[in-house]
């Protein structure tokens, strides 16, 4: 059997736990993972470490979170270390060419979409906005551009119809670490044939904004029902009723076209609120009311009085 890579792992959020949970159970040498510094989070702003660097320290990896990676000092620290490879899974920065060319097989990128679509930040949540049915893993040979290295390998799986971003994203990591770790056995083979993308079919996926919550009823209810379910959990849906900001969460298509306005409530009960839409009406299973937790609707109406005709702007 091959001895294991020498792998300097690049990531930060929960999306990068599978895959550097897979590299510590299998024969490879993780020297040192790297992540973005400690954030202060949630409405008390403590300081919180990143997902990767609790993984990280309970197998005693050592940590690195340096404030800027283009340094010479950082540079050195790598250097020093000697990896083969870097993985960089999410990791939240560009990194310079100096870094991706420091080790002898280069870096390798985990991404979320099935490249050259869904180039960027938030690949998941596009391909779920942008009514996707398919989706999946690129393990891609990093180069300067954004996303724009050879394939190695790429896995699909289905998008479910009902299935949200955050859904999505928690069976994507799973199946980024799954990819990877067959990636990186072929990679030792060397059976791993690089395959360069084909950028005439590129698409972006920018990072997303809390304005783009901001549901336009005149749409279709499919492309509203996209729109929630890709912007679920983060930053999530909105509409105002008597001026305060709802979020809107489990949407259904329902075929009844109206002569309502789009964003006129239909309908308000235990099933939920029936809104109607540019096209056919949508159905919203949830709701949070501004300064309020998630709930289903038929508990929201336990407390408020919706009539129909209400309008959602």
């Amino acid at each position: 059997m091959r001895p294991g890579l020498r792998i300097v792992f690049m990531g930060t959020p929960d999306f990068a736990v599978p895959s550097l949970q897979t590299l510590l159970a299998g024969p490879h040498h993780i020297l040192a993972v790297v992540c973005q510094p400690d954030r202060q989070r949630g409405r008390g702003k403590i300081m919180q470490p990143p997902p990767v660097k609790d993984l990280a320290e309970a197998h005693g990896i050592p940590v690195l979170q340096p404030d800027s990676i283009r340094t010479d000092s950082f540079f050195e620290q790598l250097r020093a270390l000697a990896p083969d490879l870097l993985v960089v899974v999410a990791y939240g920065k560009i990194l310079p060419t100096t870094l991706l060319h420091l080790p002898p097989l280069g870096a390798v990128n985990v991404h979320a979409s099935l490249l050259p679509k869904y180039r960027g930040a938030a690949p998941i949540q596009w391909a779920v906005i942008n009514g996707e049915t398919e989706t999946g893993i690129t393990i891609m040979q990093m180069d300067e551009g954004m996303d724009t290295g050879a394939i190695l390998m790429a896995a699909s799986t289905p998008i479910g119809p009902r299935e949200t971003a955050g859904e999505l994203f928690a069976r994507l990591a799973l199946l980024g670490g799954d990819t990877l770790a067959e990636a990186l056995g072929r990679l030792q083979e060397g059976q791993l044939p690089a395959t360069a993308q084909d950028h005439s079919l590129a698409s972006s996926a920018p990072m997303l904004t809390k304005e783009q919550g901001h549901l336009d009823w005149t749409l279709t209810a499919h492309r509203l029902h996209c729109l929630i379910r890709g912007l679920d959990p983060w930053p999530s849906a909105y509409g105002f009723l008597a001026e305060k900001r709802h979020r809107f969460f489990r949407p259904e298509v329902v075929s009844l076209q109206t002569r309502e306005a789009p964003g006129t409530i239909c309908r308000a009960d235990a099933q939920g609120l029936l809104i109607a839409a540019g096209t056919d009406s949508l159905r919203i299973h949830e709701i949070q009311p501004e300064g309020k937790k998630r709930m289903p609707v038929a508990t929201f109406l336990r407390g408020v009085s919706i009539t129909p005709g209400t309008r959602v702007t």
